[in-house]
């Protein structure tokens, strides 16, 4: 029985545009202290497994290629998916090239943790809940009412109910319930036990699944087979339906850094300037100033500016969305 860090790689990055593009989602960003995320996370999750898993695609897994070698790190494995089926899809083709006895510790590659000794205790406990059968995810301890994020209604390690991302009474209710908690999107069991509630659940993303990577070549999975896999994420597939579910409450600190709202805030801890209306400046050292506006950040590219309101963070999506059709060139 192997612990594997199966880190899922294929995200975009859409509420960071124009820092985050296509060709380079914001996993790849080395703006954290030097490093990437993607890099951040494999080196953090070394001391608990034994090999490394790469889920990437066809468009990043050259990226993850650079930064492991920088980081120092060459061994893993790898497997490069040809189109995104989303994440019930991307772990079970890691499931499938695992042994069923193996430990799957799944974990994203565009998240921001810090607090060492916290996420050990959490990580250490989910391992203990795979082996004995069960499927963890990690619950984390919210800090505030937040929107953006889903949450899970707990009563110890038991799940009681997954919630949706909440409008801001409802979020600041489950805050001040204190059983409510950020869902990270973490998760921990034995590969085995995993494809077994898939296939109870969904059946023809198991099967579909397991044709595609059964013509896999050099770690590279065929696009015709996996535009058959129905596109639905772990959560829905299985986490919300299964028996065997635990949650793990962890105090770590975690961002998924899927906002400038995050972005912002982490650069503020990190000594980036503002002016005395906290308004900042990313990407140009050209001397910027803000007249009237407060909380205002501004993100400069080779070929793009976006100018937003920090609480405004989460509009960027749309649009991205909107230059997805608009502009595709420019995402």
């Amino acid at each position: 029985m192997k612990t594997i860090n199966v880190i899922l790689s294929g995200g975009v990055g859409s509420r960071l545009w124009p820092l985050s593009r296509k060709n380079r989602p914001k996993q790849y960003l080395p703006i954290f202290e030097g490093e990437t995320l993607f890099q951040k996370t494999a080196k953090r999750n070394q001391p608990f497994c034994d090999e490394m898993l790469i889920v990437g695609n066809k468009d990043n897994y050259l990226l993850s290629r650079k930064d492991l070698e920088k980081a120092g790190i060459s061994e893993y494995r790898e497997l490069i998916e040809a189109c995104p089926r989303n994440t019930a899809a991307a772990i079970t083709f890691a499931a499938l090239v695992c042994d069923p006895k193996d430990i799957l510790f799944v974990t994203p590659s565009d998240q921001l943790i810090e607090g060492d000794a916290a996420y050990t205790q959490a990580v250490e406990r989910g391992i203990a809940l795979a082996k004995e059968g069960f499927i963890a995810t990690f619950g984390l301890q919210p800090t505030r009412p937040e929107t953006g994020y889903g949450y899970i209604e707990a009563d110890g390690e038991e799940v009681k109910a997954f919630r949706e991302k909440p409008d801001l009474a409802t979020a600041k209710g489950f805050v001040e319930q204190g059983n409510f908690y950020w869902n990270s999107g973490m998760f921990c069991f034995q590969a085995g036990v995993f494809l077994d509630e898939l296939a109870k659940f969904e059946p023809n993303v198991y099967l579909r699944s397991f044709m595609a990577k059964r013509e896999m070549e050099n770690g590279l999975l065929p696009e015709e087979l996996s535009l058959e896999i129905p596109s639905i994420s772990v959560d829905y597939a299985v986490m919300e339906r299964t028996e065997k579910i635990k949650v793990v409450p962890a105090y770590f600190q975690w961002s998924d850094m899927g906002s400038f709202e995050a972005i912002y805030d982490y650069l503020i801890e990190k000594g980036h300037p503002t002016d005395e209306l906290g308004n900042m400046v990313i990407g140009t050292n050209l001397h910027t100033e803000f007249t009237g506006l407060t909380n205002t950040i501004l993100i400069e590219t080779e070929d793009a500016i976006l100018v937003l309101r920090k609480e405004n963070a989460q509009e960027v999506k749309q649009v991205y969305e909107r230059l997805v059709k608009e502009k595709p060139g420019l995402v």
